[in-house]
């Protein structure tokens, strides 16, 4: 028996991670169809709160990306609305996508991170900010939009695309060489580590969404020690950051030192996202997986 009848997955938006977010909602959907629930798949757009209004459901999954659907914005609307959604709440929602105020609260627990600045662009296109290479990104974005390297030789002034052309502050990053990997929680255990491994060298939006891009490694081939450090540290960022049901943190490791990079509050679901495939791995299946979310949801902050 579920807890909600009728639910709405809200999907789509008007992010950078519109395109992601159609197919994480999608597959979603017919997971949930499939273990029982009535859905009702949205394409958000900004009549949202009366769309939601009109269908009445008892329950929201938010398979929504990015700006807005994941920065702590659609959740106060639907705390107003008091339905219950998946995912985490307002503040840590904020906090997590805020990538100045997350790392912040991630140094009060010794979680290591990477050398920063906050700078204006101007700036970044009069000087250097720090030594190369470093890491150019906006600090209120995911799935690596507008993520760059810059490294030694790199002529970037002269381009017009990149994270400087939407905002007029970036975050800049001292670069950690060495491994990529990523930890998914589910309530409060860790689910295992993933060692990702772009062709390119870089695991950017494209890295992540399309196939054949990025070797997964599962489980990582870590010491056992190593693994359990980064379990860990995965579930700290995601209490420190009030965070509920499922996030998954990335790290860099050089060496024997690990760093933490981000926590996802809410990851991608489609074919090739790590969630799922961890998931997999410890032998739940998707719709197990959604339906464990779906009866997660609530209006608790």
């Amino acid at each position: 028996m579920n807890k909600y009848s009728h639910v709405c997955v809200l999907k789509g938006g008007w992010s950078n991670e519109r395109e992601i977010s159609l197919l994480s909602g999608t597959a979603i959907a017919n997971g949930l169809k499939q273990v029982g629930y009535e859905v009702t798949e949205v394409d958000v757009d900004k009549n949202i709160a009366s769309v939601l209004k009109r269908l009445s459901p008892d329950a929201v999954f938010n398979a929504l990306h990015g700006t807005w659907g994941e920065d702590g914005c659609v959740q106060g609307l639907l705390e107003i609305m008091n339905i219950p959604y998946t995912h985490s709440g307002v503040r840590s929602s904020a906090l997590a996508m805020n990538k100045i105020m997350s790392k912040k609260l991630y140094k009060t627990i010794n979680i290591p991170c990477a050398e920063d600045k906050i700078i204006k662009c101007d700036v970044l296109f009069d000087r250097d900010p720090m030594k190369r290479p470093f890491v150019v990104k906006p600090y209120n974005d995911g799935s690596s939009v507008g993520v760059r390297i810059i490294g030694k030789g790199d002529e970037f002034r002269r381009e017009l695309s990149g994270p400087w052309k939407d905002t007029d502050q970036l975050m800049v990053e001292r670069y950690i060489p060495g491994r990529e990997l990523t930890v998914s929680v589910m309530g409060d255990r860790a689910l295992c580590v993933t060692e990702l491994k772009p062709i390119n060298g870089f695991y950017d939006y494209k890295s992540k969404y399309k196939e054949g891009m990025t070797e997964h490694i599962l489980p990582a081939e870590l010491h056992k020690d190593q693994t359990e450090r980064l379990k860990n540290m995965a579930i700290d960022a995601h209490n420190v950051l009030g965070c509920r049901g499922v996030s998954r943190s990335d790290f860099r490791m050089d060496g024997d030192d690990i760093f933490i990079l981000e926590t996802n509050t809410q990851p991608g679901m489609t074919p090739l996202s790590l969630v799922p495939e961890q998931a997999k791995y410890m032998g739940i299946s998707f719709n197990e997986l959604v339906h464990w979310m779906m009866e997660d949801a609530s209006c608790v902050r």
